[in-house]
C-alpha cells in the first residue's frame, strides 16, 4: 500500500528524462485572478521561487503547501512537482504534434514550461513566462 502511495505521489515518469540546461535563463510570474503570488526563475541551472511583497502583504490566500514560509526564497536544482506537474504527458498526440510544431527540444523543462506551463487542472494559479 505504502508502495502504491509513493508511486502516485511521485514525480510521472514523462519527467524523468527532462533536464534543466545550465546555460538556460528563464522568469515566469505566479498569479492567482489579478493577485501576483510570487516569481519562479531558473538560471545556472537552479530553480528559484518567492512570494511577491503583495501576496506577503494579504492575508486571504494561504501559502502553497509547497512553500510555506512566505519569506524563504526556496532554492532548487530540480523543478518543483508544483510546477513540473503543469507539463503533460509528451507521449499524448496532441502534445507531440504541438513539439513537432514548436521546434523546442522535448528534454528542455524551461521550454516545456514556457510552453505547456500556463495552466493546469492541478491548481487555479496561471504561470506566465515574464
Amino acid at each position: 500500500m505504502l508502495n502504491k502511495l509513493k508511486k502516485i505521489l511521485s514525480t510521472p515518469e514523462w519527467l524523468d528524462n527532462l533536464t534543466t540546461p545550465k546555460n538556460k535563463k528563464a522568469s515566469f510570474i505566479l498569479a492567482y485572478e489579478k493577485l501576483i503570488i510570487g516569481f519562479l526563475n531558473v538560471e545556472n541551472g537552479k530553480w528559484e521561487f518567492s512570494y511577491s511583497q503583495d501576496f506577503k502583504s494579504q492575508d486571504e490566500l494561504e501559502p502553497i503547501v509547497d512553500f510555506p514560509d512566505k519569506n524563504k526564497v526556496y532554492v532548487s536544482d530540480e523543478l518543483w512537482p508544483f510546477f513540473s506537474s503543469r507539463i503533460p504527458s509528451l507521449n499524448r498526440p496532441s502534445i507531440k504534434e504541438t513539439l513537432n510544431k514548436s521546434n523546442i527540444d522535448s528534454t528542455d523543462i524551461v521550454e516545456l514550461l514556457k510552453l505547456f506551463g500556463q495552466k493546469t487542472i492541478a491548481n487555479p494559479y496561471n504561470l506566465q513566462a515574464a
